[in-house]
């Protein structure tokens, strides 16, 4: 482990189920302050735990963040036949239709048996919960991974799931702030443009991110929102971050943006990285593992320093050294038996 590597604020994925020698070589000069897995990185549960093992000893850090997206439905990058199939968020929203506590303890249960699931390969983060409202009419992008149709059941379903995570020992990253409901477009395709109302945007799309303004991570929307910022998404916005993430909506965990290579965001890589990190995300991500787009991306990087550095090591922080006691037998049990 060397001291004097000076960690970049960024977040990378790879290409394949073991590092490449270019990779290994990339990562150790890169620093990057974490990595990201997705299906093609993913075989058996051996093979991921030497996978993130591998990633770690490139930076140097055994707390190195390693994050997945493990939502469940059509969001779930471990599966059958090594790891369950989780539901959809909206799955916990439909439980039980007059008895909240129930729909509430069950995903809890669901973040529970996520974190066990993930926490035995090394994993320690993982971008759930989606805190997004769906709007009638907005595109399906969102759709039934949004726990409900309302900010309370959102919020509260959210807060539960983020919770089992946190007794898990992973690390909750909700998403994406401030609210990617309303949008017409698929972000991963294009650049959604919301032209509600400040006021109408405050009372829904982003009143769960403010429910849970407290959790240690966030993960942005390339949304432009006109009422805040007419030309420039939410990830790349100084008004956006300053005044509604950071201001507005309280939130002091460490903010990351959702995926650079995603079709919603223009120009390079590198102006890509920095305008994010220039508009106040404390880190940025890019995901598919190219390795000439992380090259670029780490042009626009810059060191994970100051308020972002303190983030950082907060939301770290937040790690149970050990997690909760957990019958797992008995839990899942439980969960299968609450959606029969």
């Amino acid at each position: 482990m060397s001291g004097a590597r000076v960690t970049s604020a960024c977040i990378l994925g790879c290409s394949g189920t073991v590092l490449t020698a270019d990779e290994q070589a990339f990562f150790r000069d890169a620093a990057p302050w974490g990595f990201i897995l997705f299906k093609r990185n993913v075989e058996t549960p051996a093979q991921v735990r030497d996978l993130v093992a591998a990633l770690r000893d490139c930076v140097g850090r055994p707390d190195a963040p390693v994050l997945i997206d493990q939502e469940g439905g059509r969001v779930q990058r471990l599966g059958p036949p090594h790891w369950p199939k989780y539901p959809p968020g909206r799955a916990y929203g439909a439980l039980a239709g007059n008895d909240p506590l129930t729909r509430r303890e069950i995903a809890r249960l669901g973040g529970r048996l996520l974190a066990h699931d993930l926490h035995a390969l090394g994993v320690n983060a993982d971008c759930v919960p989606v805190l997004d409202v769906p709007q009638p009419g907005a595109h399906d992008v969102i759709g039934d991974r949004a726990y409900g149709e309302d900010p309370a059941t959102v919020a509260v379903l959210g807060r539960a799931a983020a919770e089992g995570l946190i007794a898990g020992g992973v690390l909750p990253v909700i998403k994406h702030i401030p609210g990617h409901g309303r949008a017409t477009a698929d972000s991963h395709l294009a650049l959604p443009v919301v032209d509600a109302p400040y006021d109408a945007l405050d009372a829904w799309d982003f009143a769960p991110f403010r429910a849970l303004s407290d959790m240690p991570m966030a993960m942005t929307a390339h949304v432009v929102y006109t009422a805040i910022d007419r030309q420039r998404p939410a990830t790349t916005s100084r008004k956006a971050v300053r005044t509604v993430i950071r201001g507005a909506l309280g939130f002091d965990g460490l903010l990351m943006s959702d995926d650079l290579s995603m079709k919603a965001l223009a120009g390079s890589f590198a102006d890509r990285a920095r305008a994010s990190l220039a508009a106040g995300c404390d880190v940025v991500l890019h995901c598919n593992g190219d390795m000439a787009e992380m090259r670029a991306v780490l042009e626009g990087c810059k060191p994970l320093a100051g308020q972002a550095r303190r983030r950082a090591a907060a939301a770290l922080g937040r790690l149970a050294r050990e997690p909760e006691p957990f019958d797992v037998e008995a839990g899942r049990a439980r969960f299968e038996a609450a959606f029969a």
